[in-house]
């Protein structure tokens, strides 16, 4: 029986816009409750806030930089305090912060996921540059690929109750993939696909949902849109 999402309790960093927010929204979508964290952007943080209580799901606003160790061990302590526990983490991290901070958001969660008579689910935000050498830099490609690693190693560890997994989109279309790349990118990268169309949010948004669900699944790289 696939793991109810109904009711569970989800942290979703970076959430402001962009795959962040609509994964937050999706999630709330299926019956959780959502906290959601932004660092600098209140008013499209509040959008999206505003968006979800609309839609009749409990959902609570976090700052804070998710860059700052010590800030995503303090999401996690105000995510229990805001919604009565964590169950599921979705650490949507920009590429500064693709290792410490994931390693720091999981370590802070995994002891109320013990806790969980289900257990609990760490949820990465990866990129297939973490598989290739590609990508918009080399920083880039190397700390997905360590993201990568530390996924694998955590979900080595960290069992039987908690599951490690990361979804691994190509580009997407977002305020951020727009501003990494130049005006031709998305022309050049949809010809560059296997399936002659980037990833799109709403396909990104459902590999985590249905990594959330599979209890079976820990340690999997899903890789949305694949380019040669």
């Amino acid at each position: 029986m696939p793991y109810d999402l109904r009711g569970r309790r989800v942290l979703v960093t970076a959430a402001s816009r962009g795959l962040g927010a609509l994964a937050a929204k999706r999630f709330a979508q299926e019956g959780c409750k959502i906290a959601l964290n932004y660092f600098s952007s209140h008013d499209a943080a509040e959008t999206v806030v505003n968006d979800i209580k609309k839609a009749g799901a409990t959902v609570a606003m976090l700052q804070g930089d998710a860059g700052d160790i010590g800030v995503c061990e303090k999401l996690v302590e105000d995510t229990v305090k805001e919604l009565g526990g964590i169950d599921i983490v979705v650490s949507n991290a920009c590429w500064q912060v693709n290792v410490k901070s994931q390693h720091a958001l999981c370590r802070a969660a995994v002891p109320h996921f013990n806790a969980n008579p289900q257990g609990g689910v760490f949820l990465m935000t990866s990129s297939v540059a973490g598989n290739t050498q590609s990508g918009s830099s080399m920083a880039y490609s190397v700390t997905k690929a360590a993201g990568l690693h530390l996924m694998k190693c955590l979900a080595a560890t960290q069992g039987p109750k908690v599951r490690v997994n990361a979804v691994l989109p190509g580009w997407l279309d977002t305020d951020w993939g727009a501003a990494n790349l130049p005006p031709d990118a998305k022309k050049v990268l949809t010809e560059k696909a296997v399936l002659k169309r980037i990833p799109s949010l709403e396909d990104t948004v459902d590999a985590f949902v249905m990594l959330a669900k599979n209890e079976s699944m820990t340690g999997a790289k899903v890789q949305v849109g694949k380019f040669h």
